[in-house]
């Protein structure tokens, strides 16, 4: 049995004082003290770990003054503060052992724009995404952009004044943010933008707080002015951290207070609200993808491209596009970087031209292609192939595809991960080639992989070294290629932080700027944050501070990490693997992942945030002396040794609120869907809901299951009983008392209705399966049949789609056999039976290894299951491989002659809407589904959605009522809104229950469609 895990550095009698005075003075957003928020929140994408001792999620600006002016009472004057957005920073920017303020679950308003004079003014907590999709009808984008856009904060790019592709063209994120609010440590707004020098001067005057701010700074970068223009690099990624440089214009006309804060990683303020300036979109874009046969050569071509003009010029090598290649993503991009026959493509270049007219860019491409034939024909410059688009959509893909590249670098095989950590580099373009070869060189010298893709047309490369953070001699060699890559930038005239701040690698700071220009940091820092209580570490320290800075040899998750059995470890790779990129924390409502995520806001339930409460709970299970896969396998080959009465005490216990960190971390799995994007979605292929069943079927050998995950683990049992008298079940479970027992006693509303007339019904015998009689029958009598494997949904539930494949498949010219219904045990294995989710697995693996020696097509029609033969059952058997395959609908569909069939007549809409499931695991059978409706005349509309909110049983569970409505209203209901005036398809079984539900209408699968109108 697994352990109790007690209070974990529980919040003390200050901290809890401090949260309820805070919400007296009218804080009125969330405070949580929780350990399992604390831990979810004590990484970002960094390596590092640091436990806060509490997270504030404020709703607005008057929040954060709130609990900055009660924090400067005594007696919390102790607390410190870490601002927070979408925590993708790479050097453990927002990371703090203090409190912290995360902006981005309720700062997300979009406040004002004005068209005229291309501005916008939002809260700190809008996503870049957000931001850009709200930005697109009125024509204009905020320029700066990042890999991790669709999660990235704005309030995040300010305190890191990110940047990434074009910034050659666009700039930083300082350069287009004209006014800032910040909230100060004791709580004063200041508001800051560019002012005439003459008003900066009379302000620095004041004898208030914000006229001594002004003082300080103005006068110490005027009188710095010369050190500080012949320190700093001439870089396009200036450095910023602070700007001393930035808050003069050149003629020292000019001063901008902002320009300092920008880049402050929330040392000096807590940003809450920006002005930003926001850029045309230019209409007309071209992509050119220039193939290289080495990586160096990709490098030392890029000044040509710079050269041409180019908006933007990224790359990537090898190991990168290789990895993208196993990626689902890859199918979206194949056909648009193509391989070069006989050459192995080591290196690519992007380059990217923008116009308001397609001449303005013509005759760049033209000129660049010219030459680049040129090259290619000389066999000069390593160039070996290229292609062109102009496809808007297609230059998308290719970005997103470069986009993942970053997170797809941390599914490498093996305990060597490449790491971010001296990987945003940047120096003059014309010395990257010989940089990076050095760069190279160190690595390879001491015998390390690497990845590397980034702006060559900036200067910036990213380098990501693969170590093994658990095996201490490797994280002496993080130090050891920290201090080398400083050198050498420094060599190369330039910065070790080029895009993503100085975080952790703070200590560089007095090295780089010298002892007189950081002495200039830390006045500024004093008299903004005299205490150090803002980020404290980071950046500097403020004058006559005995407190140090962060140093790159600090807590790393990796601490923890390693206290864990490395079986346990290997076992749970789909969860120890999670490096923090945060692909989970994607904005768009229209993908699906993750769907608990997007609907809670709480990190908690997300992948990311699962991961990192079950690595804590496999680190505390081992504190207890727990053997957690002795455990596991004993409940699963034989029986729970903890008694029905010992599970009952344990859960009357937690009822009464005792506490076990355990009850934390299953709260965040019962708010998972088991949608399974987090599988292909996430670039680490993070895996939740598999994880989080073998912890239920651990957590449930310590408390006793509720009654409803028997009754749905049993779904496929009790089923094919009730559909031997299925009017009677219809009417007796919509009965008010029944279905009123059903919602407070057992938790589960909506109950479908069960198909009448029944499946078997409409079926006749000649068309069920006999073994029998097949065994009489030749190989040749067998060559037109199709056997249709059942799954409990379809085939008592909805029998009528059946009887249409049925349909269908005669149409084909081919001959439909039904084999008898055999449990597939998804719904075992979502609750966490594992041992009857084996049982089962095992009986079905044995009947269809059986049906498969007559080596004809086996076809399901439900995603969910069909894809659990793939996927689940390969892991609970132990096996690499099945003896029998079953394929879904549409990958037997496209298989088959259409000729025979016909052109269907139909001028209606015909809008299909895919399973998310399906979706993620199968990205092409949109595309698919298309094909067979245009071998049949009809254009098929497919867009791109989220989750429905149903899941299998998750919609019809009590408790998630109102998540599985705000998910369906989020990303489904305006595609089924007007199911009267269109034709909607759904091709999973939850979805259509779903619509149905709100809708009162329910959409048909295609097959039914197509079956209809044949």
């Amino acid at each position: 049995m697994i352990a109790e895990i007690t209070q974990q550095d529980s919040a003390n009698t200050l901290l809890n004082d401090y949260i309820k005075k805070i919400t007296g003075q009218g804080f009125c957003g969330d405070t949580d003290t929780s350990y399992a928020t604390r831990i979810v929140t004590a990484t970002d994408n960094s390596i590092y770990q640091e436990i806060p001792q509490a997270v504030i999620y404020p709703k607005c600006s008057k929040d954060v003054q709130v609990a900055m002016q009660v924090a400067s009472l005594d007696p919390f004057l102790s607390l410190s503060f870490g601002p927070r957005g979408g925590g993708t920073g790479t050097n453990g920017q927002s990371l703090t052992p203090g409190i912290v303020v995360d902006l981005s679950r309720y700062m997300r308003e979009i406040i004002e724009i004005n068209e005229e004079e291309g501005w916008v003014r939002v809260q700190a907590g809008v996503i870049k995404d957000q931001l850009n999709d709200f930005l697109r009808p009125y024509g204009y984008f905020f320029a700066p952009d990042l890999s991790t856009s669709n999660r990235a904060t704005i309030g995040g790019m300010i305190n890191t004044d990110a940047s990434g592709q074009g910034s050659l063209v666009y700039g930083k994120t300082s350069d287009h943010v004209l006014e800032l609010k910040t909230i100060l440590v004791d709580g004063t707004e200041l508001n800051t933008c560019k002012l005439e020098l003459e008003k900066a001067q009379v302000l620095a005057e004041q004898t208030n707080r914000v006229g001594e701010i002004y003082n300080v700074v103005l006068n110490s970068c005027r009188d710095n002015r010369a050190q500080v223009l012949e320190k700093f690099p001439r870089l396009n990624r200036f450095l910023t951290g602070y700007d001393l440089e930035n808050v003069f214009d050149n003629d020292m006309t000019t001063f901008d207070l902002s320009r300092v804060i920008t880049g402050s990683e929330g040392s000096l303020g807590i940003v809450t609200e920006a002005k930003l300036n926001v850029t045309r979109i230019q209409p007309f874009k071209t992509l050119i993808n220039i193939k290289y046969d080495s990586f160096e050569s990709a490098l030392r071509n890029s000044p040509f491209l710079v050269a041409a003009n180019a908006t933007s010029v990224e790359t990537v090598d090898s190991k990168v596009l290789n990895l993208a290649k196993q990626d689902v993503i890859w199918h979206s991009v194949s056909d648009l970087i193509s391989d070069v026959p006989g050459v192995d493509v080591q290196g690519l270049n992007m380059v990217e031209f923008n116009g308001e007219t397609p001449e303005e860019i013509e005759g760049k491409v033209t000129s660049l292609c010219d030459q680049l034939d040129q090259l290619i024909a000389n066999k000069e410059a390593g160039v070996v192939g290229y292609q062109l688009t102009n496809d808007k959509s297609d230059i998308l893909k290719i970005y997103a595809m470069r986009k993942k590249a970053v997170g797809l670098l941390g599914n490498t095989k093996g305990k060597q991960k490449p790491l971010a950590f001296a990987e945003d580099t940047a120096v003059p373009p014309e010395n990257l080639a010989d940089f990076i070869l050095e760069f190279r060189e160190l690595l390879d010298s001491k015998g390390l992989h690497y990845g590397m893709f980034g702006h060559v047309d900036a200067g910036v490369l990213h380098v990501r070294p693969a170590l093994d953070m658990c095996d201490p001699e490797q994280e002496k060699l993080l130090r050891e290629i920290s201090d080398q890559v400083v050198a050498l930038t420094a060599k190369y005239r330039g910065l070790m932080w080029g895009e993503h701040g100085k975080g952790y690698r703070s200590e560089y700071g007095p090295a780089f700027f010298g002892d007189a220009l950081f002495t200039e940091l830390r006045k500024i820092k004093t008299i903004f944050d005299k205490s150090n209580r803002l980020n404290p570490g980071k950046i500097c320290t403020p004058l006559d501070s005995a407190d140090s800075l962060v140093s790159v040899d600090d807590q790393k998750r990796a601490w923890f990490d390693k206290s864990i059995n490395i079986q346990v470890r290997e076992s749970f790779e789909n969860a120890m693997n999670c490096n923090g990129n945060g692909l989970c924390f994607n904005y768009d409502q229209d993908s699906p992942m993750c769907p608990s995520y997007k609907v809670t806001k709480d990190r908690r339930h997300s992948p990311k945030g699962r991961a990192s409460l079950i690595r804590e709970w496999f680190r505390l299970q081992e504190e207890q002396g727990v053997d957690l896969l002795a455990a596991e396998k004993t409940l699963i080959e034989k029986q729970n040794d903890t008694t029905w009465w010992e599970r009952f005490r344990n859960t009357q216990k937690k009822q009464k609120g005792f506490y076990d960190f355990s009850n934390e971390v299953k709260e965040s799995m019962d708010e998972c869907l088991a949608c399974k994007a987090c599988t292909t979605a996430c670039p680490i292929k993070v895996d939740v809901p598999s994880f989080r069943a073998r912890f239920l079927n651990l957590y449930y050998s310590k408390y006793n299951r509720p009654l409803k995950d028997h009754l749905v683990a049993g779904v496929e049992k009790t089923t094919p009983l009730m559909a031997k008298v299925p009017r009677l079940t219809n009417f007796f479970v919509n009965l008010p008392p029944v279905k009123s027992a059903l919602k407070n006693i057992v938790g589960y509303v909506d109950t479908p209705k069960l198909s009448v007339p029944t499946l078997s019904s409409r079926v006749n015998s000649a068309q069920m399966y006999d073994e029998a009689q097949f065994a009489k029958l030749s190989k040749e009598e067998m060559s037109d049949i199709v056997f249709i494997v059942q799954d409990p949904f379809t085939s008592y539930y909805e029998a009528e789609l059946v009887e249409s494949f049925i349909t269908l498949i005669s149409k084909l010219g081919n001959k439909p056999v039904l084999l008898p219904f055999v449990p597939n045990g998804k719904a075992q294995h979502v609750k966490g039976f594992l041992k009857e989710f084996k049982s089962t697995a095992s009986s079905a693996n044995e009947f269809l290894s059986r049906i498969a020696s007559y080596e004809r097509p086996m076809v399901g029609l439900d995603a969910s299951l069909v894809l659990c033969y793939r996927d689940e059952y390969l892991k609970i058997l132990n096996k690499d491989e099945l003896d029998f395959q079953v394929q879904l609908a549409h990958e037997w569909l496209a298989t088959q002659d259409w000729n025979s069939i016909g052109r269907i007549e139909s001028h209606e809409s015909v809008k299909l809407l895919s399973h998310c499931t399906e979706t993620s695991a199968m990205p092409q059978s949109k595309n698919v589904w298309s094909e067979i409706f245009s071998n049949l005349g009809i254009e098929l509309n497919t867009p791109a959605t989220g989750c429905c909110g149903m899941a299998g049983t998750y919609g019809h569970e009590t408790d998630h009522q109102e998540n599985s409505r705000n998910l369906y209203e989020m990303s489904w209901q305006h595609h089924t809104k007007n199911m009267a005036s269109e034709t909607i398809l759904a091709t999973g079984f939850s979805c259509r229950c779903q619509v149905k539900r709100y809708e009162n209408q329910k959409p048909m699968h295609p097959i039914e469609f197509i079956a209809k109108n044949i």
